[in-house]
């Protein structure tokens, strides 16, 4: 008896000691994002709130950054690409901005180092805000006594503080607290409880099949990795070269930044051209293309179990559309 008690007990801290390996590879949420280069001063915030719901940035005064990325839905508007200036179409699908400011690169081909220049891009994009030119937009601001001061009380002690910079920098500070804390979190901090059996298990088996190489860190994805769409198979409807075009390397032709998996319940359609409308079909599309593995329907089905853990609590009171300066 006393022997099967110790070997019980050993296998318990094998189980134990190997859970905790699989963690290693995980990190919990930070409260916020930070950026040494751009400090997160209230006043700063509180003007890039303001910018990011402002339809004034657009020519047509009627997109603004939560038009293609509402905060109350994930900040994801649900289809396959976004609607810009005269209904114009985007071409890729448009990432959320929750926990955004914490990966590697921003976009799909990672050709923004962070949400500070991220942020100045589709304000000028003829398909997106369609501003034809930063003192365009600059003009526009100047014309808003209230944009004005602003500006000096988030940029103080700068000879000219409402530049082009500026408005990047100062939606990018908004944005470095758009983090969404959720019970996976709380199980990496050691509440053994935050997650049900079934979730467990589907993490075991997301880490089990290979999921991991890609998907891990404190964002389960969105490092410094782009990956070829079509690892082990190629995936023939892709027809966007991907980072390539950045980089005008061969072999990143058809890689794309792994996305983040944080709220991915929340964020469909998916991949980059947002053609896959369920998370099951996407996780066993993974299977197939990046891990050369056919997935069964319990495997999917627990995968995306585990996966569901990973949608956070939006923080209703900072994302509340606030007063339009005049």
């Amino acid at each position: 008896m006393r022997t099967v008690c110790v070997l019980f007990s050993f296998a318990l801290l094998l189980c134990s000691s190997s859970a905790a390996q699989k963690l290693k590879k995980f990190q919990p949420l930070p409260a916020a994002m930070e950026n040494p280069a751009n400090p997160l001063t209230d006043d700063r915030i509180r003007l890039g709130r303001m910018l990011y719901f402002d339809p004034r940035l657009s020519l047509s005064k009627a997109v603004s950054c939560n038009s293609c990325h509402p905060l109350d839905r994930y900040g994801m508007d649900g289809t396959a690409v976004s609607t810009g200036h005269k209904q114009q179409k985007g071409g890729r699908n448009a990432p959320t901005v929750y926990n955004a400011a914490g990966h590697a690169s921003q976009f799909w081909d990672g050709r923004a180092k962070d949400v500070e220049e991220q942020a100045k891009g589709p304000i000028l994009n003829p398909i997106e805000m369609a501003m034809p030119s930063e003192a365009a937009v600059l003009e526009v601001l100047r014309g808003i006594p209230g944009y004005v001061e602003a500006f000096r009380k988030a940029f103080p002690g700068e000879a000219e503080p409402l530049t082009y910079d500026n408005v990047g920098k100062a939606i990018g500070a908004f944005e470095r607290k758009l983090v969404t804390p959720a019970r996976w979190d709380r199980y990496l901090a050691g509440e053994k409880d935050a997650l049900t059996p079934a979730e467990k298990k589907g993490f075991d088996r997301f880490y089990a099949v290979g999921c991991v190489d890609c998907h891990q860190g404190a964002y389960a994805g969105g490092g410094e990795a782009y990956k070829i769409l079509g690892i082990e198979k190629t995936y023939e409807p892709n027809k966007d070269m991907g980072r390539f075009n950045v980089t005008k390397v061969g072999t990143d032709r058809y890689a794309f930044k792994v996305p983040s998996l944080r709220n991915i319940e929340k964020t469909g359609p998916y991949l980059h051209d947002g053609t896959i409308a369920t998370l099951e079909e996407c996780v066993r599309l993974m299977g197939t293309y990046q891990l050369g593995k056919r997935l069964s329907d319990g495997e999917v089905t627990s995968i995306v179990t585990w996966l569901k853990s990973l949608t956070g609590e939006l923080p209703a009171e900072y994302i509340r559309a606030p007063a339009l300066p005049k």
